[in-house]
């Protein structure tokens, strides 16, 4: 299916059937919003956009497209030009590096500070409070926790300053878990800078505290980032580094390296790879016994491993055998967890329709959208573009319109 197919499902998402009539509708609407009675898109320009070569709108059309259509030229088929930034990019540049200042500032105090009594039962007390913290994620999602979870990295920022000798290292372990938790918070919520951010923190005070399996459970963090980024040969890079020195790794931290590198070998096409290093996360699984207060993710994740080989299934477009595999994930997997639930269940949807069953793809959406809307889970909004992307095919028939207006309320301008 060729680009332009983008465009033309717009077109008559808008209510637009004709060539004709999408040009003069979107004259209008430039007119207006661009205050220009000489702005015009002739029906030759519009029926050469939905043409093999659709080459590249002028930046006002671009902007008039994105204001009625709701998604920018790139995301509509036509072809990206080198160096093309969004105008919402331009405009809101002041208002990213405020927003990049809030990201860092818990993580960025100026010292010195004020000397105080740290006692060692305060590295017990937020270990508690973590695991509090990842319990509220499952039912809450990311917006809800990122201040609260920030302030208390602060604070112990500050009392690592004041601590000694074992008690400082307790603190500096336990603070390398908030960050990792708080970058995991931004990734869910979508900044991807602010991820990377913490992450990077994460690394630091993990090599700091001279915690090999902190440094390993890091270096994951960043492999992470990097999945959602797409790019599978960073993150097998930082997974062989976490697993440099396995021997000395508990098995939590090497089930964490593995499954991750895993998602790398999925982004690079390597359906093996991914199999094989599962299957060997699989056989350490019994042997978790550590009492790390952070990375708990398998053992308080039900069908963990098998999350993640029906992920991987997905990117691979192993529709039929990532299907079945969320069809038993999602058996056990409590209906209290509601933003991991709508991910998985997303992923299904996408599942069905590679398997060439888009009417239970739609079904499944409907469900996904609310939670997606409860949770703002940006996470859970990229799995519905995936969706959109993989329904294509159906886009014209009505089971591809019924998608659309299920999804259009939460991922519009995504």
């Amino acid at each position: 299916m060729s680009r332009n197919d983008a465009l033309r499902a717009a077109r008559l998402r808008a209510g637009w059937r004709t060539i004709e009539a999408a040009a003069g509708a979107l004259t209008d609407h430039g007119q207006q919003l661009l205050d220009d009675r000489q702005f015009t898109v002739s029906a030759r320009t519009w029926r050469r956009w939905e043409g093999d070569r659709p080459g590249w709108p002028a930046e006002e059309t671009a902007i008039v497209l994105h204001d009625v259509l709701g998604r920018w030229p790139e995301d509509l088929g036509f072809t990206t030009p080198p160096g093309w930034i969004r105008p919402e990019h331009h405009e809101e540049a002041q208002v990213h590096r405020q927003a990049f200042v809030s990201v860092t500032a818990a993580a960025l105090v100026a010292g010195p500070v004020a000397p105080q009594h740290v006692d060692p039962a305060l590295i017990e007390y937020f270990q508690q409070q973590l695991e509090g913290h990842y319990r509220a994620d499952m039912f809450l999602g990311p917006h809800d926790l990122i201040g609260t979870v920030s302030a208390q990295y602060q604070l112990i920022d500050k009392l690592v300053r004041s601590a000694r000798g074992e008690t400082r290292r307790g603190l500096l372990r336990v603070g390398a878990a908030y960050a990792a938790l708080v970058g995991w918070l931004y990734q869910d919520a979508g900044d991807m800078d602010g991820a990377a951010f913490w992450r990077g923190m994460t690394q630091e005070i993990a090599m700091r505290s001279r915690d090999p399996h902190l440094i390993g459970y890091s270096l994951v963090n960043q492999a992470q980032v990097r999945t959602d980024l797409g790019d599978g040969h960073a993150v097998v890079d930082l997974c062989e580094a976490a697993l440099d020195d396995a021997d000395h790794l508990v098995p939590k931290v090497r089930i964490m390296a593995l499954q991750q590198q895993a998602h790398g070998a999925s982004l690079i096409g390597e359906r093996t790879m991914v199999d094989q290093l599962i299957d060997q996360a699989d056989r350490l699984l019994p042997r978790v016994d550590d009492n790390l207060p952070w990375g708990n993710a398998c053992r308080r994740t039900p069908g963990y491993l098998e999350v993640q080989r029906a992920t991987c299934y997905g990117r691979l477009g192993l529709g039929v055998e990532a299907g079945v595999l969320w069809t038993q994930v999602l058996a056990i997997v409590p209906e209290t967890a509601r933003r991991d639930r709508g991910v998985y269940m997303a992923r299904q949807a996408t599942a069905a329709a590679a398997a060439r069953e888009p009417d239970q793809a739609v079904e499944i959406a409907r469900t996904v959208a609310t939670i997606a809307a409860e949770t703002r889970s940006a996470r859970m909004r990229r799995e519905l573009v995936t969706l959109e992307r993989a329904m294509r095919p159906w886009q014209d028939a009505p089971v591809g319109r019924d998608l659309a207006e299920i999804l259009e309320p939460v991922t519009v301008g995504s």
